[in-house]
């Protein structure tokens, strides 16, 4: 069974760095699952068939943690003592709000006008700036190990990537 002591990258052999090689998370995952599944414990005790259950479940949540970029930032920081998620502490800065307002704003008159393109062209392009947030964050947490100072950073790519699910989640209701 898995030691649960251990943190997400130490249960799959990874550095705790933001950026990893994902072929080798997706194979420790692969190779654990083998080990830790309820169904190659069918013929144990009860207690070692609630073990494995355990086990799955742990070894599944922290995969998602690790193969998802702003989970896998907020557990980094975590790890190091500094919390991303704090309803009293909301503040992000006004020009990225501000920004974030507008394109919430030209989603929805897109949605309502059924312009599948522009919300096409909005979802790329807030995909983009997440996908620049995250180089960012690598360099921050990775390289300069700087935590406090990506926490600000972490809270935008949380904010974009929301945006990014609400803009699907549009250009789904428009195909059905």
């Amino acid at each position: 069974m898995i030691d649960f002591s251990r943190n997400h990258f130490e249960l799959f052999g990874l550095p705790a760095q933001y950026r990893f090689d994902a072929a080798a998370l997706d194979a420790a995952y692969r190779a654990l699952q083998v080990e830790v599944h309820p169904d190659s414990i069918a013929g144990g005790s009860d207690a070692e068939r609630r073990v494995a259950l355990q086990s799955s479940a742990r070894v599944n949540e922290a995969y998602q943690s690790l193969r998802d970029p702003v989970r896998r930032a907020q557990y980094l920081l975590g790890l190091h003592g500094i919390e991303t998620v704090n309803e009293r502490d909301t503040a992000l800065p006004i020009a990225f709000l501000e920004h974030q307002l507008e394109r919430r704003e030209a989603a929805s008159d897109a949605q309502a006008a059924g312009d599948e393109a522009a919300l096409v062209s909005l979802l790329s392009e807030v995909r983009r700036e997440a996908r620049a947030l995250e180089d960012q964050l690598a360099q921050v947490l990775d390289g300069e190990q700087a935590y406090a100072a990506a926490r600000t950073r972490v809270r935008e790519l949380t904010f974009l990537a929301k945006l990014a699910d609400d803009i699907d989640a549009m250009l789904g209701a428009l195909d059905a």
